[in-house]
């Protein structure tokens, strides 16, 4: 009868050493599951997506090309502006400086007497130009002392007036014209037997760049100048035209 136990029992708990081969193989693959697993999900999951990086680098970069053409835009915007405003300053200037040269050409205006000083009379001669030495106002430098010839520096109307003096005598009167580009304008003339006397003219005259105005001895006539200088020529621009 022990016999027939011993077997029941082999058939019924299978040996302990079978058991733990088979606990052991089981933990084995249940490790090996979980390495495999970690190694598989995680590890994929820690790896960066290459092709979603390169597409937003691309991105970057187009957004980048894109604000680089709109600033290039903007500063050749900036150059053109600079450019015209530069060019705007230039012609100002330029107006400006021939505003100023018109200005200062239209600023023109003289008087001058006979003598520098001392007393003295010119005549009787004949067809004798007088020449004005005594400067006292020569705005523009348009007359000449030298020469005793006003020059026309702009196109413009011109008022020139002409006084001279003298002595009375019964046969020599005082006289002198005014003559433009050597044409007759005005005469100055008086006459009287005793004493000295004085008279005057004047004239508007419309004149072109580089027209002369100036003074002849009236022929048989004398004039005369003193300190006082009663004895002279001036003229100005009336209005440039």
């Amino acid at each position: 009868m022990s016999n027939i136990f011993l077997k029941e029992d082999k058939g019924i708990s299978p040996p302990p050493a079978t058991a733990a081969k088979v606990g052991t193989a089981a933990n084995s693959e249940a490790v090996v599951n979980v390495h495999t697993n970690s190694t598989g999900k995680e590890g994929c999951s820690q790896q960066p997506d290459i092709s979603t990086e390169l597409r937003d680098m691309s991105r970057l970069i187009l957004e980048q090309r894109e604000e680089l053409r709109h600033t290039k835009t903007q500063l050749e915007a900036l150059e053109n502006r600079l450019s015209a405003s530069e060019s705007l300053i230039d012609q100002l200037k330029a107006e400006n400086q021939a505003s100023q040269r018109e200005k200062e050409q239209s600023r023109v205006s003289f008087s001058a007497s006979l003598l520098t000083g001392g007393t003295q009379s010119i005549g009787p001669a004949g067809d004798l130009p007088l020449v004005f030495k005594n400067i006292i106002t020569n705005i523009g430098g348009a007359y000449s002392a030298y020469t005793g010839v006003f020059r026309a520096p702009i196109r413009g109307a011109y008022w020139f007036s002409l006084t001279v003096y003298g002595l009375g005598h019964q046969t020599i009167h005082t006289a002198a014209s005014l003559l433009k580009n050597g044409g007759h304008v005005v005469i100055v003339y008086c006459h009287q037997p005793v004493y000295s006397g004085s008279c005057s003219n004047g004239a508007s005259l419309l004149l072109e760049v580089g027209d002369e105005v100036f003074v002849r001895l009236h022929p048989g006539a004398w004039v005369r100048d003193i300190p006082q200088h009663p004895t002279t020529f001036s003229g100005h621009l009336l209005f440039p035209m």
